[in-house]
């Protein structure tokens, strides 16, 4: 069965760094577009990043520049390397396998002093 489990985010500066992590398992990541998406407090989930099958990638206008998606098909696993944060950036994060509707369970990114 389709799983997607994120590990990563907690507690950031601003101006700092932090990595998220998506481990796929019940199918071949490489095979699929997967996507990150942000949900702050109060608002609608959004997009932030999508990477396809064949690297391309795409990312939010509140991002670019600072976020990049990669994927190690090796560990059947997707990757946010978020630079450069902003309180803004504060959100619960969430990987999706577009194909099926699969979500994980998210996991929570906190930028403050």
């Amino acid at each position: 069965q389709v799983q997607l489990v994120e590990t990563g985010g907690g507690l950031a500066q601003p101006g700092g760094s932090s990595r998220l992590s998506c481990a796929a398992s019940g199918f071949t990541l490489s095979f699929y577009t997967m996507a990150w998406y942000r949900q702050a407090p109060g608002k609608a989930r959004e997009p932030v990043a999508t990477i396809m099958r064949d690297g391309r990638t795409t990312y939010g206008d509140s991002v670019k520049g600072r976020f990049t998606i990669s994927r190690d098909n090796a560990k059947n696993t997707v990757y946010l390397q978020m630079n450069s944060l902003k309180p803004e950036d504060t959100a619960v994060y969430y990987c999706k396998r577009p194909a099926g509707e699969y979500w994980g369970q998210g996991t929570q990114v906190t930028v403050s002093s």
